[in-house]
This record gives C-alpha cells, structure tokens and sequence, in this order.
C-alpha cells in the first residue's frame, strides 16, 4: 500500500492553533466560513429567487449548474496544485467566485442566474481543492482530524446566524443583497492567508506526478467529458416528461459521456467499488448524493407544503449543520476503525432522511424536520470527515490534488445528479402545495436509498490485507 511519506514527518506541535500551524489554521477557517455563508444563505433564498424570475422549473438546475461547473474546475484545480501548487489555483478560484455572486446579484432572467451559478462554481471549485491540497501539505496526519473537525466547527456560527440573516435581508432588502452582502467577505479571509499562500514547497512536493491522471490535456478532456456529459444527462431527465424520445436519446449519449471521463478521473477501481482510496473516494459522492439531494429541496417543502417563511425555513436547515459539526468533533476524539465511523455515519444520514419525510405529512409539524436534520448532519460530519482525512491517508504526496479533485468530482457530480433528479421529480408531479409534499417524499425515499448503499459498502474502505 502506498502512503505519504510526509504523514510520517515530525512536527512542532498537535495543536492546530500553535506554532507553526496557527496562521495557516485561521486563514482556512476563514475562507470556509465565507463557503458557509454562501451555501447556507443561497439555499435558503432558492425559492424568493425561482419565484421573483419565474423560474420554479429551474430550482434543481440552479443547483446543478454550481455543481457541474465545478466539477470541471475541481479537476483541472487538482492538476495545477499537483504541478504548480496550491496558490494560483486557490487565488484564481476566489476571484471567479466573486465574479458569480455580483453577478448573481445583478441577474434579471432566469438565464444569467444560471450562468452566475456556473461562475460561482468555477470559482468555489478550485478553491476547495486548493484549501485540501494546503491542509495535506501543511498539517501531519495525526493532526489533521483535528483541522477537518475545525473546518466543520467553522460552519456554525454561519449555520446558526447566515439561513435566519438571509431570510431576513431577503425579506427586507431582497434576494439580491444576500448575493451581494457575501463580497466584502473575501478581503479579511485573503489578508489572513497570505502568508500561508506565500509557503514555499517542499522537494517532494515539486516531484512531477507520474502516471494516467498527471497528463494534462487527457485529464482536461476527461473532466470536460464528466461535466458535459452530468449536464446532457440531467437535460435528459428533466425533458422526459416532455420530449420522451428525444430525452432518452440525450439520457444515453450523456451517461456514456459521463462514464467516459469517470474512468479516467477517478482512480483506477472506483467504479466498482476497490478496496481502499476507490472506494473512500466513492463514498465521498454518496455521502454528498444523499445528504444535498434532499437538503436543497427542504426549505421549498416547509414554505410551500408548512407555510414557512423564510426566515424559520432557514432555522430548520441550519441544524444539519449543528449536527454536522458534532460528528466531525467526534470522529477526532475517536480510535474507531474508520470505516467503522464511516459505516455509522451513513445510517445516521439514511434515518434523518427518513425522518424529515414527516414534515410534509398532513398533521405532523414541519419543524419535525429539526431533529431529522441534526441526525443526518451528525452522520456527514462523521462519516464524510471521516472519508476525507481516509482519502488523503492514503494519498502519494506529489498525487494529494489529483485525489483532492477526484474527491470533489465524486461530491459535486453526486449532488448535481441527485438535486437535478430531485428537480425533474417536482416539475412531473407537480408545483401545487400536495404535490410538492409528494415530490418531497419520492426525493426522500430515492436518497435514502443511496444512504442505506453507502452504509452497506463502507466496510471496503478498509484497504485489502497484504
């Protein structure tokens, strides 16, 4: 089994906020914390948004067109951190990102919010990459559980305080200011990183990545493939009801195009499931899948099927993030085998899930979906954080981005996949309030499927005996 050398360096110190780590440490947990503002805030303003540019039909395709932009981002991020390092690529990505949310804020059609969504993604993904690719270079491995249960931690202030601040600037100044109000963010999270921007690489670090995921153009291809190819498949599912023929036709060519660049981005094994890093990688999309595919759809059950308004539909969905960040807090403080962490953790997902399928049932109160949502938060942050530090474990050094992007390639085209299904599910039952409540019930029963799959495989993340 191949391991990075580096997890087996000496360090200064365990703790992530002393020396030498504590600059380092502060500048991440503040570009997650502007990650969380964004994703908390624009899920919880999806539906002011579909409503105010009539288009409802394009709630799960908004979504889709985040992930699938940066999924392409993620792979050709991974190749530039793998040669070149973490900082062009992370500097790059935050200015698309911005770039998306003023031009989110400026959309006046349903259109040029999709392409702000697709901005955003550019953006988000090579930032992503780029902070994992930073905490795989920086911290030991006997350190970074407690850096990933920090990143998690970093959620909660904007978990509790951004759904309820977004309902409540959209309520009074409108949707747009939640875009535009996230901007400013940047500057203090840039100042607080520099230095760590600035760090010079190491020996092995600059050792050129060998293999078939190091080829530039061929991965370029292949995640140009992967993206195409989630998009044409969910034009496809989204028209069936409408052009059957053709959407089949485009159902077909777009999973083929999808297998295509899977292949090759992934690493080899994933698709079935091979012991180790393909199948930690693997449950990364599983995890996402299951988890984002029912999140995004939650506030748009409580305000159209429990009369929510904005306000407490953001309440509700911050608790996943609570929870989420407990189960991160607790995989640090644990010895569990991981794919025993794993393993419990998607069984917690798969029963909030089923839970949060009382809150449209006639007579059961929508804040139902409170407890439901800490359950399933406590298994991502268990189980998915659990999956991240497994994958960098087991990760080469001089292949940390290639793998990094791979990681994010599973949960991007995971969430994409199951939030633009989700989508097409609502537009072919239907958009009144009994319909939605249907809707939300068949989104909930296919990702609690998925959740129940990851539960069943997780013991394979546990590399083969040599």
């Amino acid at each position: 089994m191949t391991v990075a050398k580096a997890l087996d360096a000496p360090h200064d110190s365990p703790r992530i906020f002393g020396h030498p780590y504590r600059i380092a440490t502060i500048g991440i947990l503040l570009v997650v914390t502007l990650v969380a503002f964004e994703g908390m805030s624009v899920g919880v303003v999806m539906p002011a948004v579909s409503t105010d540019l009539n288009a409802l039909n394009l709630y799960g395709v908004s979504f889709s067109a985040f992930l699938i932009a940066s999924l392409f981002a993620n792979v050709v991020a991974g190749l530039w951190a793998d040669h070149r390092g973490y900082a062009l690529p992370f500097l790059a990505g935050l200015v698309l990102f911005v770039l998306g949310m003023g031009l989110a804020g400026a959309s006046h059609n349903a259109e040029l919010f999709l392409v702000a969504r697709a901005v955003q993604g550019l953006g988000a993904g090579p930032t992503i990459v780029a902070l994992y690719v930073m905490i795989a270079r920086v911290y030991p491995a006997d350190v970074r559980p407690r850096i990933f249960a920090a990143l998690s931690a970093a959620w909660v202030v904007p978990a509790m305080v951004g759904p309820a601040v977004a309902g409540v600037v959209s309520d009074t100044w409108g949707w747009r200011w939640v875009f535009y109000g996230i901007i400013p963010l940047v500057v203090p999270a840039l100042i607080m990183l520099a230095p760590s921007l600035k760090r010079r690489a190491t020996d092995e670090e600059t050792t050129p990545p060998q293999g078939r995921r190091s080829r530039p153009l061929a991965m370029t291809v292949a995640a140009s493939a992967t993206a195409a190819g989630a998009g044409v498949l969910l034009y496809g599912v989204d028209n069936l009801h409408a052009q059957p023929l053709l959407a089949l036709l485009g159902c077909a060519v777009g999973l083929a195009t999808l297998l295509y660049g899977l292949i090759r981005l992934l690493p080899i094994g994933a698709l079935r499931f091979g012991r180790g890093l393909p199948t930690a990688v693997m449950m990364r999309g599983l995890f996402s899948a299951s988890f984002f595919g029912v999140n995004a759809f939650i506030p748009l059950a409580l305000q159209e099927v429990n009369s929510f308004g904005t306000t407490a539909a953001g309440i509700a969905l911050t608790t996943g993030a609570l929870g989420w960040s407990a189960g991160s807090y607790l995989q640090s403080r644990r010895a569990a085998q991981p794919h025993a962490r794993i393993r419990t953790g998607a069984a917690c997902v798969t029963v909030g899930i089923v839970l949060s399928v009382l809150a449209v049932v006639p007579g059961v109160t929508g804040w139902v979906a409170v407890p439901a949502w800490i359950i399933a938060g406590f298994g991502m942050g268990l189980g998915m954080t659990t999956v991240n530090i497994t994958a960098l474990h087991l990760s080469p050094v001089n292949e940390q981005g290639a793998n990094s992007a791979s990681l994010s390639v599973t949960d991007m085209l995971g969430s994409a996949l199951t939030l633009g299904i989700g989508g097409a599910l609502v537009n072919v039952i239907g958009h009144s309030a009994v319909q939605i409540a249907w809707g939300f019930v068949v989104i909930c029963a296919l990702m609690a499927a998925i959740a129940l799959a990851a539960t069943l495989l997780s013991f394979r993340v546990a590399p083969a005996a040599s």
